[in-house]
Order: C-alpha cells, then sequence, then structure tokens
C-alpha cells in the first residue's frame, strides 16, 4: 500500500483572494486523496475569525488588534484593488455570477474534507485571540507541530 501524499499550506495573508486560493488548493489536494494541512498564522487567522461578536476577557491592545482585524472570512479585503472596501463586494459579485463557492463555502468544504484546519498558538497570543473567537473543530498547535506535517510534505505552500 503506498502511503498518502502530504499538501501543507502556510496562509500568512489576510487577504480574501490569496485565503481563497490556499482553500481551492486546498480542497484539491483532499479530492486528490492528499493528507491536507492550513496552518493560519498572523492575518490568515482571521479567515477562522468567527463572523459574530464573542465576549471574552481583553486587554487595551488586544481589544485594538481585535477591532482592527476583520471578524470572519468574508469580511477580508482583497490584495489588490481594494478600492476602500469596493474592491470585495465587486470580487464576490463575480464569484456569484459564476457559481464559484466562497471563502467561507471553501472553508465548510475543507472541513468537511478533513482538511486540518490549525490556528498559529504563538500568533493567537501575540495579537490576542481565544480560542472561543475562532470557528468549530479547528486545532490549535506551534509551528512545530506545523513542520512536523510540512517534514514529510510532498507539497509545501506559503501564502
Amino acid at each position: 500500500m503506498t502511503e498518502k501524499k502530504k499538501t501543507t499550506i502556510v496562509l500568512f495573508s489576510g487577504d480574501y483572494d490569496k485565503a481563497m486560493a490556499a482553500y481551492i488548493i486546498a480542497n484539491g489536494a483532499a479530492a486528490y486523496d492528499h493528507e491536507v494541512t492550513i496552518f493560519h498564522t498572523f492575518w490568515g487567522l482571521n479567515a477562522l475569525r468567527k463572523d459574530e461578536d464573542v465576549m471574552v476577557k481583553k486587554g487595551f491592545l488586544e481589544k485594538m488588534f481585535a477591532k482592527m482585524m476583520p471578524k470572519g472570512a468574508d469580511k477580508m479585503g482583497i490584495s489588490k484593488m481594494n478600492f476602500a472596501g469596493i474592491g470585495p463586494k465587486l470580487i464576490k459579485n463575480v464569484i456569484k455570477k459564476h457559481n464559484a463557492l466562497t471563502l467561507p463555502q471553501l472553508i465548510e468544504m475543507a472541513q468537511e474534507q478533513d482538511v486540518k484546519l490549525v490556528a498559529c498558538t504563538m500568533t493567537m497570543d501575540l495579537l490576542g485571540l481565544q480560542q472561543e473567537e475562532l470557528l468549530e473543530q479547528i486545532e490549535y498547535a506551534g509551528v512545530a507541530a506545523y513542520l512536523a506535517d510540512a517534514e514529510d510534505g510532498n507539497v509545501n505552500l506559503f501564502i
């Protein structure tokens, strides 16, 4: 029996389009029977944030980060042509017109395909994010856990 191929992705970007690309690749790899891990760090953690307010105790800096960062994948900006928030509306309109999946739908699909979604605990500490603020059915780990997955990876990407 052949060993399952592994694909690992570091999602560093908080841009809607880049996160969408990461999830399209992850879902494609999972469909090809790869064991897939997406390690969300820094601004990439925004893809895992719940879109509703969650009451948790935070210090001043953590409250400021929470206010400045988008709540949930659907509120992330795009990397080019953001146009003060109009760009994401335009791209979502194009996605809808072409019956493509939105980023929240791609995340849900990844979870259904058992893609391992990992939140970087060091970044969570730095940005003041708590587990209650993130989606259900995700894992929490540091860079060592990601490196253990990536070490055997056939495809390793940084987005």
